[in-house]
């Protein structure tokens, strides 16, 4: 009874992929059966010119030794030839309905996916990872468009085959026939075993440590400047080792245990003709006649198509565990919720930021990310998010631009909750420059403008000017219109810096958040960076989160963060006053800073 309701669960769970790819074909899935009943059709036919073969087979042995009265050879061996060809046409036409059908579905799973995708918060790619993101778009719905386009056709062959062999076995002789079968139904045994649900755990397990060292594969590579300035191995990435570490694991995990169950599938399969010999000697024992022989050529010539049919079904069972288990990874991504849109999305009247009682929690995480915070900035106000490593800052303004909702209290803009106001809308109020500039391989004009998707190009060029690029498109041999990251033209840190202060120019929102937007600056950049934000953000509302004390002096209000909470509030001045984290950690910049200048005098 365990047995039979493990082999329902499996049926069911194929038929709940199956029909999901069918979701995903649309009107195409008409052609993925056509290419099931054309691939069984193709596989019978391909039966028939072995019945043509044992026809000769016994024209020829009937003859002997004259061998010049065996007259329908020619016959029989052309229509053995167009069967086969046939069998292949029919076949080449399987193929065809099933890449058709196949691409679409690929093509509508990545579209699904991607189009899914952009409706989530915007924290989503930041906390699963884009390696682990682009495996999941690629890999997942390239592993659907094998199956159905050659796995699912052969499948269907091979199911088909054996009910053709079996008419056929049992038609020439019962005895060798049933015999033929023995490794037939010993090999199905062992492939349940090497594909049941025990398996079908240890692949998943086996794609998800494939997945986990992919996200932290680029990653790590991300960091490969990191790692060679500072003479660093690959162990000084303890997620990447550790995700090697349990590659390693489960694929020697999965191979082991396929190690026996293999050997004795791959033994088995192949031992027909041991039975057939064994046979024969049995049945010979008291002399041979023609007919047995001749029957018995013909089950040496027909069975390894045993073997060939047996192969097919267990590579498409694994094959379906591959697919079932990249479902179930979109699925993962599917199932996750986009942020919740407003049936009546209010405007906000100012550029004001009120937050009051906000806690948030990442998923996975002990603790909360930020506790209780409540603090107002006013309209045009600049203010400062400063604190340790890991303690919320930038967590904080994310929720302001909501790249997650919070889990409690409110966050208003204008004096409207951020979950009231449209995405568009709220996405031309606020305006991003982070530490990572990110320009795509495209032209330096069009990088830009992606801000303002319909800027014409003077906009574009003076936008340029303001964040101080002009000696960047003088350089470049098209200027604006040079494409950056190919044939040589890459920017600094500190000039990819600009470009990303000239697409928040060009954008103009209201409020602006600057995150460790100076992190990667030389000195010779960062004064031309900070030229650039003093020009972008005059009459804005600005949040600048950073290291660097010396950038938030000027702040009207700076917040000192310390594990998710505001611990202290104030202008520059009134904190170095007061005996707190905001003071001590002044005093270690300029400790810090004097060193600097020490060690550079001492160089001098």
């Amino acid at each position: 009874m365990e047995v039979l309701s493990e082999s329902r669960e499996i049926a069911v769970k194929k038929e709940s992929s199956m029909s999901k790819l069918f979701g995903y074909a649309g009107k195409f899935k008409y052609l993925t059966i056509a290419s099931w009943v054309l691939s069984a059709a193709s596989a019978l036919v391909a039966l028939l010119p072995f019945v043509f073969i044992w026809k000769i087979i016994k024209e020829v042995l009937n003859a002997a030794p004259n061998f010049s009265g065996a007259k329908n050879l020619t016959y029989y061996g052309y229509m053995a030839v167009l069967f086969s060809a046939l069998s292949m046409a029919i076949y080449v036409a399987a193929l065809m309905c099933s890449h058709v059908a196949a691409f679409r579905v690929q093509v509508n799973i990545r579209s699904k996916t991607m189009h899914h995708i952009v409706t989530l918060p915007l924290g989503f790619m930041d906390g699963i990872g884009s390696g682990k993101i682009r495996k999941i778009v690629n890999e997942s719905s390239a592993a659907t468009e094998t199956y159905l386009a050659h796995q699912l056709p052969d499948r269907a062959a091979a199911i088909v085959t054996p009910f053709g062999l079996l008419a056929m076995l049992l038609a020439f002789d019962w005895r060798l026939g049933i015999l033929s079968l023995v490794p037939v139904v010993i090999a199905f045994c062992i492939m349940s075993v090497m594909t049941g649900s025990r398996m079908q755990q240890k692949m998943k397990e086996y794609q998800n440590s494939l997945e986990q060292m992919s996200n932290e594969a680029v990653e790590y590579v991300r960091g490969i400047p990191v790692v060679k300035t500072f003479g660093q191995s690959v162990f000084s990435f303890k997620k990447f080792k550790t995700a090697i570490d349990n590659y390693e694991k489960w694929v020697i995990s999965y191979t082991k245990d396929l190690r026996m169950p293999m050997t004795f599938y791959t033994t088995v399969i192949n031992a027909v003709f041991a039975v057939l010999i064994a046979a024969a000697l049995f049945f010979t024992r008291n002399g041979v006649n023609n007919e047995f022989l001749l029957n018995l050529l013909f089950y040496i010539i027909i069975t390894p198509i045993i073997t060939v049919t047996l192969n097919k079904i267990m590579y498409s069972s694994e094959n379906m565990m591959i697919v079932e288990d990249a479902l179930e990874r979109i699925d993962s991504v599917m199932d996750i919720k986009p942020l919740h849109e407003s049936q009546a999305p209010g405007h906000p009247r100012n550029n004001s930021i009120m937050l009051r009682n906000v806690s948030f929690h990442y998923k996975d995480a002990d603790e909360d990310a930020l506790k209780h915070v409540s603090l107002k900035i006013n309209p045009g106000e600049h203010v400062a998010f400063v604190g340790p490593s890991g303690s919320g800052k930038t967590t904080l303004a994310n929720v302001i631009a909501r790249f997650w909702d919070v889990d409690s209290g409110e966050v208003k803009i204008g004096g409207v909750n951020v979950k009231d106001i449209s995405k568009e809308e709220l996405m031309k109020t606020v305006s991003f420059v982070f530490q990572d500039s990110k320009l795509l391989k495209t032209s330096m004009f069009e990088n830009v403008r992606l801000a303002k998707p319909d800027a014409a190009r003077e906009e574009v060029l003076k936008a340029l000017k303001d964040a101080r690029c002009e000696d960047i498109i003088d350089k470049l041999t098209d200027g604006m219109d040079t494409i950056i990251g190919t044939k040589g033209n890459y920017l600094s840190g500190g000039e990819s810096q600009r470009i990303s202060i000239a697409r928040a120019m060009l954008k103009n929102a209201p409020i602006l958040i600057l995150d460790e937007a100076t992190a990667f600056a030389d000195p010779d950049n960062e004064s031309k960076v900070q030229a650039a934000f003093s020009t972008l953000s005059k009459g804005k509302t600005v949040i600048m989160i950073a290291h660097r004390l010396s950038t938030v002096i000027g702040a009207d209000c700076i917040y000192v963060i310390k594990d998710g909470e505001i611990c202290e509030a104030g202008s520059h001045s009134k904190l170095v006053q007061k005996d707190g984290l905001y003071a001590h950690m002044w005093k270690e910049y300029n400790s810090t800073a004097k060193w600097k200048v020490g060690v550079q005098n001492e160089i001098d």
